[in-house]
């Protein structure tokens, strides 16, 4: 069917309620809205859905959050997991709990049993959650750090960790199974209260988690010597980070805590910031205001599942706030884990540290220094909590600590995806410790700089929206798969990697080899560079980008900074053309 008999027939069911018609009615003369809206479905991918919300079947709404978890429950039916139930969460957003709702009610006309959070928890607490209760699948409704309009809705398994192959596309095929939305289920609350199916989460999960997490703690004398020294300023940018790292942090002692007042109370229209992302500087205004006020030493912020954490910390030497790079945060937090746990003597021999490929290659050199592995996923967190099981099931490995550049990291194994929280307090112990010898986190890092190598990242995204910015995107990457380029900015490829088809192709030597990449097919290719340089493209999987990744390592920061330059421009002028 068209984009526009779509449209008229939901506006003549009368499976489809009335604010989703008056919704439709208003678009009548908007052809292009009309195409966006109904052209194609939203995609479930293996991250589960996530879109713009609205009326329509590309867009996030309660029908195609039911539909996905129709799709879902004929799955675990069909596998015979279904007895074990799934957990729900849910964040901020707008609507947020009400699909969280839809699900819970579509699984229990299922049969299916529920654990629903009574109110708004982080996504690795939902993680956490699943393994905890012994559940077989796990639901979390959240956008992460897109802008206000979008909403999504990921699945997890019973190891806590997201959905990834095989089970990833079986899932997928059965939503696509779902072809009619009268095939979808769902029941009364009252009356899946009563058959036992719907469970509210009490507060023991909330405690057992912050258990765990404090048991990750490393220097405990001299965090309890330090923590009433050292000035934290945090915003949860109106997501649902506030109430755990207050909580966390209150338990080990930090009283010197400053919450923007401004961005603490959830609010899925996120009023201070024009997108709730804590990689974007912008939103650190207000904490950076506040920070200087009472002199802090840190400045954090997460995203609002809680997932992601960024951080400014201050520079002794001039008094400023310098903002890391989730590959900043990422180096000290490994650093520290590393040459604590050595000097503890608690570093076992099979040692591992997990990363993604797009994520700065400092890691390599810090690794290689404790003689721990380090092993590359493909781009998403859930590769990385993926080997957590591997390592459990192959007793190869054991996992010391997990990071990706997108302000994404894991400290021990409670959750198996990225985790503010636990990010939070292990920043802040690291802070107290280097307080304790004089240093910044910032300091810090600049000490890791000058130990191994100037190394510098950046992140060009370019937006393609629409179905012709789909095409557009496609176009850019098939160019640069058929017209390999020799250079990029001046840099030589050594390597190029397609990991759609499975290729990797040598340069360094006179005869170009050819070997597998060794991780599972996906749309990405990767340049290696000379000198340390690499770089990176991808499509976006959660939003209608194409990003461009790039590294480099200077002999100092001066030469870094000019690398990068030469690339971005390079690339950029890709982007264009």
């Amino acid at each position: 069917m068209e984009a526009r008999e779509i449209y008229k027939a939901w506006l003549s069911d009368p499976y489809f309620d009335e604010e989703t018609k008056r919704e439709l009615e208003a678009l009548a003369k908007e052809e292009k809205e009309i195409e966006d809206r109904f052209g194609r479905e939203l995609e479930f991918g293996t991250g589960g859905l996530r879109g713009i919300m609205g009326a329509g079947t590309n867009r996030m709404n309660s029908y195609m959050v039911r539909k996905a978890t129709q799709g879902l429950a004929n799955y675990m039916i069909k596998q015979k997991t279904e007895k074990k139930g799934v957990a729900i969460a849910f964040d901020s957003r707008n609507n947020s709990a009400r699909f969280a709702q839809e699900a819970a009610l579509c699984l229990c006309a299922n049969g299916i049993r529920v654990f629903i959070f009574p109110s708004l928890r982080p996504t690795p607490m939902l993680s956490f959650a699943v393994r905890y209760l012994k559940c077989t699948a796990g639901i979390v409704v959240t956008a992460s750090h897109n802008p206000a309009e979008y909403n999504g809705y990921k699945v997890y398994w019973e190891d806590g960790g997201q959905i990834t192959a095989p089970r990833d596309k079986e899932i997928i095929e059965e939503v696509r199974n779902v072809t009619d939305f009268k095939q979808v289920k769902t029941m009364k609350q009252e009356e899946a209260i009563a058959m036992g199916l719907y469970e509210t989460i009490g507060p023991e999960v909330d405690t057992a988690y912050m258990e765990e997490l404090k048991k990750l703690i490393l220097c405990p004398e001299i965090l309890r010597a330090e923590a009433q020294n050292l000035k934290i300023v945090y915003t949860p940018l109106h997501g649902t980070g506030n109430l755990p790292v207050r909580r966390i942090l209150e338990e080990l002692g930090f009283v010197n805590v400053y919450v923007v007042k401004e961005q603490e109370l959830p609010d899925g229209d996120f009023p201070t910031v024009s997108f709730p992302n804590p990689e974007d500087k912008a939103a650190f205004n207000l904490a950076l205001t506040l920070a200087r006020q009472v002199d802090a030493d840190l400045v954090l912020a997460t995203d609002p599942d809680a997932d992601r954490l960024g951080v400014y910390a201050k520079d002794s030497a001039t008094g400023e706030y310098v903002s890391f790079s989730g590959n900043m945060s990422g180096m000290v937090l490994l650093e520290y884990i590393l040459s604590q746990r050595k000097s503890m003597g608690a570093l076992p021999e099979n040692s591992a540290v997990v990363t993604t490929i797009v994520s700065g290659k400092m890691a390599r050199e810090i690794t290689r220094t404790y003689d721990v592995a380090l092993i590359e996923t493909l781009t998403g967190f859930k590769y990385i909590g993926e080997q957590i099981k591997l390592f459990k099931q192959s007793q190869d490995h054991t996992f010391v600590f997990g990071y990706e550049e997108s302000y994404g990291c894991l400290v021990g194994t409670h959750a198996r995806d990225k985790d503010a929280i636990v990010a939070v307090m292990a920043l802040c112990e690291a802070a107290a410790f280097y307080k304790h010898q004089g240093m910044t986190l910032y300091d810090q890092m600049e000490k890791l700089f000058e130990t191994y190598g100037y190394f510098r990242e950046e992140l060009c995204t370019v937006t393609k929206r629409g179905l012709e910015g789909a095409r557009e995107i496609a176009e850019i990457l098939e160019t640069l798969r058929n017209d390999i380029p020799k250079s990029i900015g001046g840099m030589q490829v050594e390597e190029f990697r397609d990991y759609r088809e499975d290729t990797v192709w040598d340069y360094r030597s006179k005869e170009a080899v050819k070997r597998s990449t060794g991780l599972p097919r996906s749309n990405v290719l990767y340049f290696e560079l000379e000198k340390g340089a690499w770089c990176c493209v991808r499509p976006s999987g959660t939003e209608p980008k194409i990003k461009f990744y790039v590294g480099v390592k200077g002999t100092d920061k001066k030469d870094a900074e000019g690398k990068m330059k030469t690339l971005m421009e390079a690339l950029n002028d890709c982007a264009k053309n």
